[in-house]
């Protein structure tokens, strides 16, 4: 492993018109190897670009005692692109318990440990969480790398309000799972963000049509890399737009929050018809007198009058 790693900036100031004093507009630095706390460090990594990572990160990458990361092959691409040469262990979705006894131990045992992911923040959509929590009800000590995240870059671009959102992750694959789940988030008033993927967005489109309307939305792909696009518009807008272009890799999907007033009764009226579409009467019920918080027997009796 490097004692260093040598990363020289360059910065030139157009101003500057005074030839005798030719280093007053550069600035240099070497990141060298540390001896870091005994943590685990939760590492953000970039989720395109390259340059996107910050030097407390590539600190951490030099110095950690050991890195655990997704994908091998997907990490060893991001510290070649910075000379760094380092041994990488594999921590994922199909990590063993005793796997992470292994890591946990690690870092209770007076060792660093780095945990990245393969683009983004750590625990973000990812099984790292089980890991802090073990370190954490042990009396370890877990520290964050912040960097870029893909659901805040989504966010930023998609010109929905930002000021109160909710992040769920990855939309069930299977079609009457997606469809429950989707229903269940049709009145939150915050901005919706989810992560989706190429082979599925179509159907989830159309799912989102279905049951949210014409709601606004955005799709996300490719972000801060060279084809990076933000698709806006109604889910049948967007369908239109991607049908043009050959999309790849992990979406960001955002939908506008509800905007309706939920305190009325023509409301839950219309919530029961769009809900007994969709779901049995008793879910229906359920859900509704959930989220206009009505006694359920109210709810009840309006049903069986529309069902009549």
């Amino acid at each position: 492993m490097p004692a260093s790693c040598n990363i020289c900036f360059e910065m030139k100031n157009p101003t500057q018109k005074k030839p005798e004093t030719p280093d007053s507009n550069k600035f240099s630095f070497t990141l060298e190897k540390q001896n870091l706390e005994n943590a685990l460090y939760l590492v953000s990594t970039p989720i395109g670009h390259l340059k996107d990572i910050t030097l407390h990160a590539l600190e951490i990458l030099i110095s950690a005692d050991y890195i655990f990361c997704e994908d091998t092959r997907v990490t060893s691409k991001l510290l070649q692109a910075y000379g760094i040469k380092r041994k990488l262990s594999v921590y994922n979705d199909h990590a063993s318990n005793e796997q992470r006894d292994e890591i946990v131990k690690l870092a209770l045992d007076e060792k660093s440990v780095a945990l990245v992911s393969d683009a983004g923040a750590p625990l973000i959509s990812d099984p790292g969480y089980k890991l802090v929590r073990n370190i954490c009800r042990k009396g370890g000590k877990v520290i964050t790398v912040p960097g870029a995240s893909s659901v805040i870059s989504a966010l930023q671009l998609s010109g929905l309000p930002s000021d109160s959102f909710s992040f769920f992750g990855f939309i069930p694959s299977k079609s009457k799972a997606r469809e429950e789940f989707l229903l269940t988030k049709k009145l939150n008033k915050e901005t919706l963000v989810f992560f989706e993927t190429v082979p599925r967005i179509v159907k989830t489109l159309d799912a989102i049509d279905s049951i949210f309307g014409d709601r606004n939305c955005a799709v996300a792909r490719e972000l801060t890399k060279k084809f990076e696009t933000i698709y806006r518009g109604t889910a049948k807008d967007i369908l239109l737009q991607m049908e043009k272009d050959t999309v790849k890799g992990e979406l960001v999907l955002l939908i506008e929050g509800c905007t309706l007033n939920l305190d009325n009764s023509q409301n839950l009226e219309n919530l029961l018809n769009s809900y007994m579409a969709e779901m049995s009467l008793r879910n229906a019920v359920e859900e509704v007198s959930k989220i206009l918080s009505l006694p359920k027997k109210q709810v009840y009796t309006k049903a069986l009058e529309l069902k009549e």
